[in-house]
């Protein structure tokens, strides 16, 4: 199945026990354009996941039945590429080292922002084969007068090229995947850097300040400060 612009459309598989809960969130990505099958328990997900092919698992930990850990174990016997990523709102560091040791590829605590989710979802994804088709083009992203080239972090502007830092880049290529919305400063923070400490977010001005610079060849693009929320990419035609 795709959508009306060719893409393919994900097909995720929610595991989730909280029935509230389990409905936001496939709410939250359906409204994203996924689709989404939701199992309210380990066994019923393990089933459901033999009989239809999905492209992402999203996995609550503490199931009954099943939990989440041993739910990733079977998936991993039978299909060692799918990406899995845990849902839970545990947070110690050992139980991130368990569900990494089970196959996860990320693990998510809540109370998270229906936002951060999808924008985690996105880039797991593409390690799935289905998704991998064309990404040499889709890689090269234009912001204004600019060609960003993010496999190679090299920005360039007609015969002026800069090369990035990998974190520059990852930066740059998060504003630019969202320009005109408002990424608040916490998720681009747990993006980047996977932590929102106060020196992280010392840094995260840092790397803005060099941003600004290096798109300043085009007045019609701008950074804004959005005062006590965090930051928006603005391209004015």
């Amino acid at each position: 199945m795709t959508q009306e612009n060719g893409e393919k459309t994900p097909k995720i598989l929610l595991v989730e026990d909280d029935t509230n809960l389990g409905f936001v969130i496939q709410d939250a990505l359906r409204d994203e354009g996924f689709r989404v099958h939701l199992c309210k328990d380990g066994k019923e997900g393990l089933n459901q996941f033999n009989k239809e092919d999905y492209d992402l698992c999203l996995l609550d930990v503490m199931m009954p039945k099943k939990d989440g850990f041993s739910l990733a174990e079977d998936i991993r016997k039978t299909n060692q590429d799918i990406p899995i990523v845990f849902l839970t709102a545990k947070g110690q560091s050992e139980d991130k080292i368990l569900g990494f040791k089970s196959g996860g590829d990320d693990y998510i605590t809540t109370p998270f922002d229906g936002q951060e989710l999808v924008l985690r979802l996105r880039p797991i994804l593409k390690r799935n084969p289905r998704f991998r088709e064309d990404t040499r083009e889709k890689s090269r992203l234009h912001i204004g007068l600019y060609s960003f080239d993010f496999p190679n972090y090299e920005l360039k502007l007609g015969y002026d090229r800069k090369k990035l830092t990998r974190k520059e880049a990852e930066l740059l290529k998060l504003f630019a995947e969202h320009t005109g919305q408002v990424l608040e400063r916490e998720l681009i923070a747990n993006m980047i850097w996977g932590d929102d400490s106060y020196f992280v977010g010392r840094s995260m001005d840092v790397f803005i300040t060099k941003l600004r610079k290096y798109l300043s060849g085009d007045p019609a693009i701008s950074i804004v400060n959005v005062h006590g929320v965090g930051f928006r990419l603005e391209v004015n035609a």
